[in-house]
């Protein structure tokens, strides 16, 4: 084994590890924020083992998409949420813990049967390094560009959401006076602003 092979192990261990940890965390941890900044690392991972497989496209669309849309997005929720309220107890928890322990772990078994039963064809392709980027880009704009579009539509038709959300609860909420603050600076907008208040 040379160097370069005993490297790409190392990092691969490494990767794998920050994995396993991190979608442990996830799944355990009690507070959410923690969670939540646990899964962004889990996303940078898998970015990293992405690169040790030459596809970095691939890897920039991990951390673009995932890291920078969907964990941002999952953050904003929990900012989102109403803390006032106390958690009430969940009814037949440790049954619920028992069942998704036990679905888990059947799916663990079939990804072991796969990985003992399946033939693998080792060391694989050789990549083609950076035309993989052009190969990429001409299916997704030919062979899947329906699928394409309708991807970047959900996404804007959930961002649009979001925002129709957030502007609801503002102006919906009763701003309560505080000590220390000018209550003619804050006024409470009964209207929304895109429509005209003549009608």
């Amino acid at each position: 084994m040379n160097i370069g092979n005993f490297t790409e192990l190392i990092c691969f261990l490494i990767l794998g590890t920050i994995v396993l940890i991190g979608a442990l965390g996830v799944v355990l941890l009690e507070n959410i924020v923690y969670s939540a900044f646990l899964l962004g690392g889990v996303f940078m991972a898998i970015a990293g083992l992405y690169l040790l497989l030459n596809a970095s496209f691939v890897a920039a669309a991990q951390v673009l998409v995932y890291v920078g849309a969907v964990n941002v997005l999952i953050i904003f929720a929990i900012m989102l949420v109403n803390k006032k309220e106390d958690l009430k107890p969940i009814k037949g928890l440790r049954f619920r813990r028992f069942l998704s322990g036990g679905i888990c772990a059947g799916l663990l078994g079939l990804l072991i049967r796969v990985n003992l039963t399946t033939k693998w064809n080792l060391p694989g392709p050789k990549s083609i390094g950076e035309q993989a980027t052009e190969r990429i880009g001409e299916h997704l704009f030919t062979d899947y560009l329906l699928p394409f579009e309708l991807a970047s539509v959900l996404l804007l038709m959930a961002m649009i959401g979001a925002i129709v959300l957030a502007r609801r609860d503002v102006l919906k909420t009763n701003l309560e006076p505080q000590d220390g603050i000018n209550n003619n600076l804050i006024k409470e907008e009964e209207v929304p602003l895109l429509f005209d208040k003549k009608l």
